[in-house]
This record gives C-alpha cells, sequence and structure tokens, in this order.
C-alpha cells in the first residue's frame, strides 16, 4: 500500500527520473537515450518544478522503498508548449511510476488525486502505450494529433 504527498521542489531529481521512465518504447524496441532529457521542450517539464506558480504534483511513497511514483502538471507558455499543449490556462501534465511498481493501480490513484486537485488538464501519449486505457477510464478525450508520430493531444476537462 503506498501513501500520497503534494510534489515540492525537493522532489526535482525524483521527477527527472520519472521523464525519463515516462517516455514511452513499445515492447522490443530500445528505451530512448537519456540525453533526451536535455531537450528544452522536454526538460521544461521538470526544470524549477515547485518554484513557479501552475505547477502542482502527487509523489506516491512505498513505507520501505520511498517514492515510487508521481504525477505533476505545470502550465506552459504558447512560444514554449509542450507535447500536450492545449492552451496557457491548461496545465499540462506527466506521470509515471518506478520500474517494478507498474501495474498495482498507482499511477490511475495518483491521477485521479490531481484530477480532483487541478481540474482541466492535459497530456500527450504515444497511441501504443497501454496507458491510454487509463487516460480514456479516468475522463481524458483526444483533441489532436501531435503529428505524424503516432502521438495524441488528450484532456480532460470535468465542466
Amino acid at each position: 500500500m503506498t501513501t500520497q504527498r503534494p510534489a515540492t521542489a525537493d522532489d526535482e531529481p525524483f521527477l527527472w527520473e520519472l521523464l525519463y521512465e515516462s517516455l514511452y518504447a513499445p515492447p522490443g524496441e530500445p528505451r530512448p537515450s537519456r540525453e533526451l532529457l536535455a531537450e528544452p521542450r522536454l526538460g521544461a517539464y521538470v526544470t524549477g518544478f515547485g518554484t513557479r506558480p501552475g505547477a502542482a504534483g502527487i509523489v506516491a511513497l512505498d513505507g520501505a522503498a520511498g517514492p515510487v511514483g508521481a504525477v505533476w502538471a505545470r502550465r506552459r507558455d504558447a512560444a514554449d508548449p509542450g507535447y500536450g499543449f492545449v492552451d496557457t490556462t491548461t496545465p499540462e501534465l506527466s506521470i509515471a511510476t518506478v520500474d517494478g511498481w507498474r501495474g498495482r493501480g498507482i499511477g490511475g490513484q495518483l491521477l485521479a488525486a490531481l484530477q480532483r486537485e487541478i481540474g482541466r488538464c492535459s497530456l500527450s501519449v504515444d497511441v501504443r502505450n497501454p496507458a491510454l486505457r487509463l487516460y480514456t477510464r479516468l475522463g481524458f478525450v483526444r483533441v489532436a494529433d501531435a503529428g505524424d508520430d503516432g502521438h495524441w493531444t488528450m484532456l480532460y476537462d470535468p465542466g
């Protein structure tokens, strides 16, 4: 059983690790290079987390293992949009669990908790990623195809 707590600026190193974990690679394909994290468009999901307005996040903790997952969201600027950008008022979220902790419902619990906290939010997902089922189940709908790379921008809007 895990517990949850709000994410803080002190969680930034853990969020960097989870950002890498969130990069989907289909079974049988190699994981992307960690060098991708240096890409400013990707790194903006984590850089300075907790030090700017408009950020929210939740960390899942296991008593023995420590942090095992997190979901976090930030607003992005139209001049520097993220991969799931909808508009400047809609936070884009990232979510991941540590390898070995997937498939235990942690991601769904984290995502549902953040949805209750922030409401409207968006994300980008590879259409081959099994997490697409979770996002759909929790009310996200496809609002755009993010080009020819097989990614969708999805939006959760409770209102």
